[in-house]
This record gives C-alpha cells, structure tokens and sequence, in this order.
C-alpha cells in the first residue's frame, strides 16, 4: 500500500459513490449503529419533517408511542389538523433543541415558563404548541387543564421511549427577553401579541444547539434510570425543508445554509462520540447533488412524496423493517412527470404558516 486510500471502499470516493450513481439512487448512504426492534418503544419529535418519520414506522408495524391519542372514528385528515397522531404527545412541531430541553424540564417540574397562554380574538391558546386548537381555548383556564394533562402524557412517553427519535429543524427562535422560555412560532403569527420589549429573536450557535441536546440526553436518561424505566438510545436527523423565513437579516438563503450547517454539525458531533446516538442521514439523501433536486416540490421547498418514500424506505430496509409505503409503493419515475406527486401527506407546520399569514 503507497497511500492511506488505496484499500478504502468505492463509498469513500466522490466519483464512484456519488458521480456514476443512477439519478435518484440514494446508495448505501446509511448503517445503523444499532439495530431499532419493531417491539421497541419508540418516541418522535421534532419538526415538521419528522411526522414522515413517525408515520412510516407506523406503517412498518413498529412500536410507535403515543400518549394522547385522538377521539375514535375521526378521519385522519381531522385528528392531525387537531394536533393527534402527529407524534408520541400532542406537543406539536419541536423545532429547537432548546424548546426540546425545555418541554422535558417542564413536564418534570423544575421550569416554569414564561407567558404560556397567547389570546387572539377573545379565544386563548396554549403558547407551546398553538396549532393544536385551531380556533383555541375558551377560557385561559381550560388552557391550563390541558397542558397539565398533556405534561403527564409527555412525561409518560418520554419514560417509556427506548428509542427516541429527534429532527433538528430550525436554529433560529423566539424567546422571552427575561427568562429565555422559547416558543415555537413568533408572538403574533398564530396568536398571542409581538412586544419589542418583552420577545426577542434568537438564532442559536453550534455550541448552544449542541449543549441543549447534550443536557437533554443527560436528564433524559437520569430520570429512567430514576424510575427503574427501560434505558433509551438516540437517533437524530435534521430537517432537508429549508427555512420559510427568516428575521436574521440575511437572505433566506443564506439563512437556512447557516441553519442547516449548524445543525448537520452538531448531529455529527453527537453520532461520533455518543454511542447511544446515531444519525440518520436523511437530509442528505433529499439535498444530494445526485437527486438534482427532483426530491423537492415545484416551490423548491417541501419535500415530494418521493423524496420522504426514498429516504424512509433506506432507514427501514437498513434496519431491516418492512418497507409497504416505499419506493415499491410509488408509480414508476418514467410514468409520473416531475412535480406530479405531491407531498406525502400534508404535514402540520406552524413555520411554513408565517408566510401565509403575512400581510
């Protein structure tokens, strides 16, 4: 051997792993570092890519938790417009780490955060996860009733999880200035009221985002330990859907190659020296200069049904779950024009509301 790369695989080569790979051949982009048992308690959370996630492995008969299922008998279309079935708690989309870190402290007692109720139009609503009333709350009152029941759910899921799956999204937020509470959309995008004074932007670092998951893990897995609980293992992806917007000052594009970067960074940081974390590389299979672009709708932001069929069937096939939603499940690419599938099921996303609502 004269060099170091001589004896390397043709997965270490740009030109033979990606430059003479098919159009839209994911390839062997991903091993498991450990395997996930359809009997597994798994947990998901995340943002909004992640119920893709949660509904797959539903789908590959595995053990999906959910703590605050929804009324029988609805249609699927209402229970997620409703906030149920999206994950294993009716918590909604969890954009940040930090948020992520946060709930968990919450549902244990040991935060209180600020300003938890937001009102629009004489109707109040919870200010963590404003979406899963549409039209709200009658009273401030009832908002506390369920969030203390859904604290209990929360906590109940997280003990039980033994595989706990987590999208980074976003790095940028909105917080209160005193306290640091972050929520998940601005004040005054669903409801509630923006004040200069008391919010704030804020867009995390690398060693922030990284700290918070790292803080969270540590609770997490001191509070099952506590509780004689089943211990838990990690696995991390990050979002592929680019920002909606962005109120750093950059160009929006820019702001999600910040974002993004920052986030991709910490994922690997915390794959290679946690044991018990692995990364799922899902953003790298819709983002990948092979799929060009094909993976994404005509806005060039949300993510085609393709593109979640072909990154869900490697994870599963990976750890060899069956795959009945996958790229078998799809018509041939030759029979269907590009842009003609549509998203795999309507994700529920606060963040891409911001535009919609903008005046």
């Amino acid at each position: 051997m004269t060099s170091p790369y001589d004896n390397l695989p043709d997965t270490a080569f740009w030109r033979t792993a990606v430059g003479e790979r098919s159009s839209l051949d994911p390839g062997p982009l991903y091993v498991p570092k450990f395997a996930i048992r359809r009997k597994s308690a798994i947990v998901t959370a995340g943002s909004c890519f992640a119920q893709h996630i949660g509904r797959h492995l539903r789908g590959a008969g595995c053990n999906v938790v959910d703590k605050e299922p929804g009324p029988k008998g609805l249609p699927d279309d209402v229970l997620a417009r409703f906030g149920f079935g999206l994950y294993s708690a009716r918590y909604g989309n969890i954009y940040t780490a930090r948020h992520l870190m946060q709930l968990l402290d919450e549902a244990t007692g040991s935060f209180t955060p600020a300003e938890p109720i937001w009102e629009k139009n004489g109707r109040f609503y919870d200010a963590f996860r404003p979406n899963i009333e549409p039209e709200g709350f009658a009273t401030a009152d009832l908002v506390r009733r369920h969030r203390a029941e859904h604290l209990a759910a929360v906590l109940e899921a997280f003990l039980s999880a033994q595989i706990f799956v987590f999208t980074f999204g976003l790095t940028e937020a909105w917080i209160d200035r005193e306290t640091g509470t972050v929520y998940p959309t601005a004040p005054g995008t669903l409801a509630g009221t923006y004040d200069s004074n008391v919010h704030a932007f804020k867009n995390y670092t690398f060693l922030e985002v990284i700290n918070d998951f790292r803080a969270f893990r540590k609770k997490l897995i001191d509070l099952k330990r506590a509780a004689k609980a089943p211990p838990v293992r990690f696995v991390i992806t990050v979002s592929p859907v680019p920002l909606t917007a962005t109120a750093s000052g950059k160009h929006v594009e820019v702001a999600t190659a910040y974002s993004k970067a920052v986030l991709r960074a910490v994922c690997g940081q915390l794959s290679t020296f946690f044991p018990d974390i692995d990364y799922f590389p899902s953003y790298e299979v819709i983002t990948s200069t092979n799929a060009k672009g094909q993976y994404f709708e005509a806005n060039k932001r949300s993510v085609s049904k393709r593109g979640v069929a072909t990154a869900m069937s490697m994870f599963l096939r990976a750890n060899g779950l069956p795959d009945p939603e996958g790229e078998g499940a799809l018509p041939p690419r030759e029979a269907v024009p590009d842009g003609d599938l549509g998203q795999d099921n309507e994700v529920v996303c606060e963040e891409a509301l911001i535009e919609a609502m903008r005046k």
